[in-house]
């Protein structure tokens, strides 16, 4: 009988303006087999965006109740605002083997990369950093200071681009989401991702 590996830990991240989530939304269209963890947050909802699908949320001292009872898998502050990922959503997939995307800053991606070093971190970026702007720009919903300060941060979360597995442009979206789902692919065919049972459950399998 084959065994079930534990699924893996996909985190993308990337500054305001990469994109990253209409190549999540994109990437779970195509493959429906992948959870998503909804992660939770301070700040307020964009136009269309809805409590418990896009994000969790919650006033500030709700948030910081959820943190001190140890709910977050990690959290941080961002631009003001704070994040965090539920801590139950993802360890029970895992261990269930389903593979799970957490859509996450830079902050918190080192938290994880800490408890969960096998995990797949993957950075998103723009083709360019005039591309990088303009979309900042173009989406609208942000004051000017706001904006700047997005603007700051992207500089700060560029450099730590050498903390990540793999980089990925988003030049097109669909192109984006195959590049993100060859890594997958290949993330699940590494030999070192299997105990030795798992391998001779494998191999039984594909041989009898």
């Amino acid at each position: 009988m084959k065994t079930m590996p534990k699924g893996l830990l996909v985190v993308l991240s990337g500054p305001s303006g990469a994109g990253k989530g209409t190549v999540c939304q994109l990437l779970r269209q195509r493959n429906p087999h992948l959870a998503y963890s909804v992660s939770a947050t301070t700040r307020s909802p964009r136009p269309g965006e809805k409590h418990g699908v896009n994000y969790f949320f919650l006033k500030r001292e709700e948030f910081e109740a959820w943190r001190d009872r140890g709910e977050f898998l990690e959290w941080a502050e961002f631009c003001g605002n704070l994040y965090g990922t539920p801590r139950s959503y993802v360890e029970e997939r895992l261990a269930s083997g389903q593979d799970v995307l957490l859509e996450i800053e830079t902050q918190g991606a080192l938290q994880i990369r800490a408890s969960f070093p096998t995990g797949v971190f993957i950075f998103l970026l723009p083709p360019s950093w005039a591309e990088l702007k303009a979309r900042i720009i173009q989406r609208g919903t942000e004051s000017e200071e706001e904006r700047r300060r997005r603007l700051a941060k992207a500089e700060s979360e560029i450099a730590m681009l050498r903390a990540y597995d793999y980089l990925v442009i988003n030049d097109r979206v669909e192109q984006a989401v195959a590049r993100v789902e060859a890594i997958l692919m290949a993330e699940h065919a590494r030999v070192n991702r299997f105990s030795d049972e798992e391998l001779k459950a494998q191999l039984e399998g594909q041989l009898l």
